[in-house]
């Protein structure tokens, strides 16, 4: 952690799949991880760093998955949407119980229990230091919440878009398969299309390559890795357009 050091972004978005939720479990959401991922919002937070996040639900539903196994591909994408809004519920209590303040919005209605998303509010809510969560993707079936990470994160006019993965970086292949796999440190927009890099689904990769939005891919299971790519250090892997 390097607490002295000033941020050099001030509005981040931070993609957070459903599964970082897990930690070592199976399903659902372990309160220890739920606790360190808000923890270390906060300080982001604390420093000055407006942050807004995209919350995936693959821990709790996978749409796509349930749409080959023969549900209709709208309804199961509808269901993970869901999943997301319980995740960003979730964040919420974990951000307020630090005494954080955290807004919840949803691109579908679901008012009684969150936001419904409105790009002004949101804005509105980043400038007064309130940490604001985006739940059910872009509210429509057949887009991933990587893609709406994208979108929201252009929308906002984050200086950059951080993805929290399981690695650390982006590989020319999986590490887990491949002791010898190589990671990127730089990597353009057309090298992952081209390459077919699995970092994003295409939709998500062509709007941040078409709006000059740079992405941070890192390893969230390290415990401080977002304060220090936050406050300069080379961490992970950085994708811009060439």
């Amino acid at each position: 952690m390097t607490p002295d050091k000033a941020p050099i972004f001030k509005r981040i978005l931070l993609k957070l799949s459903g599964e970082a939720l897990m930690g070592d479990q199976g399903y659902g959401i372990c309160p220890d991880v739920l606790t360190r991922v808000a923890r270390e919002v906060g300080e982001l937070s604390s420093k000055g760093v407006e942050v807004a996040i995209v919350i995936g639900g693959g821990n709790i539903f996978r749409g796509a998955g349930m749409a080959q196994g023969g549900m209709d591909r709208v309804t199961a994408d509808h269901m993970g949407m869901l999943a997301t809004v319980m995740n960003g519920l979730a964040i919420q209590d974990a951000l307020e119980r630090l005494g954080k303040f955290c807004r919840v919005m949803s691109a579908l209605k679901i008012n009684q229990v969150c936001e419904d998303y409105i790009r002004r509010r949101a804005v509105r809510h980043l400038e007064k230091g309130r940490i604001v969560v985006f739940a059910a993707g872009t509210g429509n079936p057949f887009f991933t919440t990587d893609t709406a990470a994208s979108l929201r994160a252009i929308e906002m006019n984050a200086d950059v878009m951080i993805k929290a993965t399981k690695v650390d970086g982006v590989y020319d292949s999986d590490p887990k398969l491949n002791a010898n796999a190589q990671r990127f440190e730089r990597l353009t927009y057309d090298d992952v299309l081209n390459r077919r890099l699995e970092v994003m689904d295409t939709t998500a990769i062509v709007m941040c390559r078409d709006n000059h939005m740079p992405l941070r891919v890192i390893n969230i299971f390290r415990e401080g890795e977002l304060m220090r790519l936050v406050t300069g250090e080379s961490v992970g892997t950085l994708i811009e357009r060439g």
